[in-house]
């Protein structure tokens, strides 16, 4: 159920409706997770923590960090080649 954080696989972790997906330059974790006092839950929580602490783990073991890292959007701006044409 887990991955190798940061390294670009296209894979994802599926936790309930939470989702963890990897990339190369980001992890991006989105959905819905209900923790409830039940089995479940804990199995739910021990594998969100096991997660968060694996991705943890890496970014504390890299040895230059930026203070923020460029997000896609800052990362180029490609100029439409339909700007200068009337598609009317």
């Amino acid at each position: 159920m887990s991955f190798i954080p940061f390294l670009d696989a296209g894979e994802s972790v599926q936790i309930d409706d939470l989702t963890i997906e990897n990339g190369a330059e980001r992890i991006a974790v989105y959905g819905r997770l209900e923790i409830r006092r039940d089995r479940i839950g804990l199995q739910d929580i021990q594998a969100l923590k096991a997660q968060i602490d694996a991705i943890a783990h890496e970014l504390e073991g890299s040895a230059h960090l930026p203070e923020r890292a460029r997000s896609a959007q800052q990362m180029s701006v490609v100029p439409s080649p339909f700007a200068d044409r009337n598609c009317a």
